[in-house]
Order: structure tokens, then C-alpha cells, then sequence
């Protein structure tokens, strides 16, 4: 039955990082399909559920090793949750950093680390580990649920009494300029804003909690009816509260707001139990293997997705990146849209392939 359960989480996680390497290398982000973007702001597309689900299925898969950790007494847990978020935090921001070098007036200098971003996608996922982790360790479940609403809440709080729900005036803002200072935050908004600030990563525990509490019950109550009935009714019930939620605390990814959060939930708790019920109870698995490539090597792809097209920016063909020459020359021949759409899955296709080979070999990088 384990392994059925497995499963099912290496499909979740498969599909999560196959949108996550198409979202992120569109041909040309100005010629992108709606879908494929974030919510400029407030609001929601199918692309804002990648990140939270991922955190999401973190905690899924704490919920069959957590134990185990802990089982061997405070001072193995404590190496292995420390050692593995740190190593996932430096990648994060070492891939960041890559390749260390950039071109200035002509010639090939050191890129300096203080003006390196810290904060980022791989760095959220060590901090939610780490911190989901320690929660559940020591607070047990029920003290993880009470801790669950305490942040929500408290983050709810936070957020109006520092600052207002705008891109220029929010605390998660705030709090990282005064921290971290401009030159170390995410410019993609067109100004310092961090996505993964420090401030936001507080609720964004909540999605690794929610997800270990669903692997435990899984767990629990097997892959039955049962078990797919309480994930559906729980997460019908989390996307209510979000939408009304929303109307005070708006559904805002790059704030990661405590609607968002329950929101992201809601439907991860709708989507994995469909997935228990097509693969574990209808016994349907013909489909599945592409995505278990992509799950069973999840960090070592991500990175390959994300170290790859820093080397299409690096190179030049004339005047122009390689990854815009591609663009241009090969993949807009099928339109603007679509090739950039192409261009996209090519990428994760390419990214895939590795993961395939190493799945034939055997080859599994952990942490």
C-alpha cells in the first residue's frame, strides 16, 4: 500500500514541477497565454497554484518520514531537518548567484554576493520545511492546526496594521528592505519587491503543515473512500473560507496572503485525493510514468530547468541570447503565442529526458 501511496504523491509532485519549468521558460513573456502568468497582483491563475502546492507536497511527504526522524531521539532529528534545509537554502541561493561572474564594460568580473538575492523559491521551501518540522516535532498536530490559525491570523494582522495590500506599501516590503536592504531583493516587479520575503514565509508554513496533516491521514485511513471523502469535504470547505476571506484579506500570491494559503489548500486537498481515486482505487496507471520522472528527481530537474536557461542567457549568437534566438528563429515560426508556448515545453521535454535517463539508472539525488 506504501508504495501506492508514493504514488500518488510522485504524480502530485511531477505534475507541479512539470508546470513549474513551462511557467518559468516561456519563449517570449510578453507573448505568454494568460494562464501562464501570475496575477499581476491580486487575483489568481492556474500558475499561482505551482509554489503553494509544492510546499504542499513537502509536507506530504514529511508526513512518511518525519517519524522516522524522530524516532531516533532529538539529536538525530535536529541533524538531519537542519541538514537538509541548509543544503536546500544554499542551492537556492548559489543558483541565484550563477555563474558568479557577469560582463561590465568589456571584460569579466566577480559578481559581487551584496547584490545577490537571498530569499527565493528553493530557499522558501528549505525555511517551510524547517519550521513545519520543528512545529510538528515538538507541538505535535494538534499544537501544528492551532499554530496554523495563530499565523494566519496573526500574518492577517500584521499586514494591515504595517502597511496596506499594495506593491509599494506592504510590510512584507518593509520588513525586507530594513532587513536585507534593496540590492539583496527579486527586481522582476520592476522594483525591490521579494515574492519570497521573509515576512511571507510565515503563512506559507501552513502549506507544508497542511500537507503532512493529509499524508498522515492517508496514512491513517489508507486509500479508501473514506479517506477521499474527508480530503474533498475539508478542502471544499478551505475554499470557502478563502473566498470569503478574500473580500478582506485579498487571494494574492506574490503577498502569499492567508487566503492564498487556504485557497492553494483547498484545491490541493480537491486535486490529491482525485488522483488517490484514479491511481490507487480505479488502478489506472498507464499515464503516470512521465510525471513519476519528474517526482522521483524533483530538486535535482528543478535545478537542471532553472542552471540550463542561465547558459541560453549566457551565450550569444550576434547580438543575441541564445534563448532569444531560438525564440525568434525556430519557435515563433509557429506564431508568437504558441511558439513561445513550444518553446516551453521543448525545455521541460529536454529537462525530462535527463530525469528519464536517471530514473533507468537508477540514479536518485536526496538531500
Amino acid at each position: 500500500m506504501e508504495k501506492n501511496r508514493y504514488l500518488a504523491l510522485d504524480v502530485l509532485r511531477g505534475i507541479t514541477v512539470t508546470l513549474m519549468i513551462i511557467v518559468n521558460t516561456p519563449g517570449n513573456h510578453a507573448t505568454t497565454f494568460a494562464p501562464l502568468l501570475h496575477a499581476k497582483w491580486h487575483g489568481f491563475t492556474p500558475t499561482d497554484w505551482v509554489f503553494p502546492t509544492f510546499m504542499f507536497v513537502v509536507g506530504n511527504a514529511m508526513s512518511f518520514s518525519l517519524t522516522k526522524y524522530g524516532a531516533n531521539g532529538d539529536g538525530e532529528f535536529f541533524k538531519k531537518v537542519f541538514k537538509r534545509s541548509v543544503i536546500i537554502f544554499l542551492l537556492g541561493f548559489l543558483m541565484y548567484w550563477f555563474p558568479f561572474v557577469h560582463e561590465q564594460d568589456g571584460q569579466i568580473v566577480f559578481s559581487s554576493i551584496s547584490e545577490t538575492r537571498i530569499f527565493g523559491v528553493l530557499q522558501r521551501i528549505a525555511l517551510g520545511y524547517l519550521f513545519a518540522s520543528l512545529i510538528l516535532h515538538f507541538w505535535k498536530e494538534r499544537g501544528a492546526i492551532i499554530f496554523s490559525i495563530v499565523a494566519l491570523l496573526g500574518y492577517w494582522l500584521l499586514m494591515y496594521v504595517l502597511g496596506d495590500y499594495t506593491l509599494t506599501g506592504n510590510a512584507v516590503l518593509k520588513l525586507d528592505l530594513a532587513l536585507l536592504g534593496d540590492k539583496h531583493l527579486y527586481h522582476g516587479e520592476g522594483l525591490a519587491f521579494d515574492p519570497e520575503g521573509f515576512l511571507s514565509t510565515l503563512p506559507a508554513i501552513v502549506n507544508v503543515i497542511a500537507g503532512y496533516l493529509a499524508g498522515r491521514l492517508i496514512q491513517q485511513k489508507g486509500n479508501s473512500y473514506e479517506t477521499i471523502s474527508k480530503l474533498m469535504i475539508a478542502g471544499a470547505l478551505l475554499l470557502f473560507v478563502a473566498l470569503s476571506w478574500n473580500m478582506a484579506f485579498p487571494i494574492n500570491k506574490k503577498l502569499w496572503t492567508s487566503s492564498f494559503v487556504l485557497y492553494t489548500i483547498g484545491l490541493d486537498l480537491l486535486i490529491l485525493p482525485i488522483l488517490i481515486f484514479i491511481i490507487d482505487i480505479k488502478n489506472e496507471k498507464r499515464w503516470t510514468y512521465f510525471f513519476e520522472v519528474l517526482g522521483r528527481n524533483t530538486l535535482f530537474v528543478y535545478l537542471l530547468s532553472e542552471i540550463g536557461i542561465i547558459f541560453f542567457y549566457i551565450f550569444k549568437i550576434g547580438d543575441e541570447t541564445l534563448y532569444t534566438w531560438l525564440y525568434q528563429n525556430v519557435f515563433r515560426l509557429a506564431g508568437d503565442y504558441a511558439g513561445s508556448l513550444l518553446f516551453a515545453i521543448s525545455w521541460m521535454m529536454v529537462c525530462w529526458s535527463v530525469g528519464y535517463w536517471m530514473d533507468k539508472k537508477k540514479i536518485y539525488v536526496k538531500v
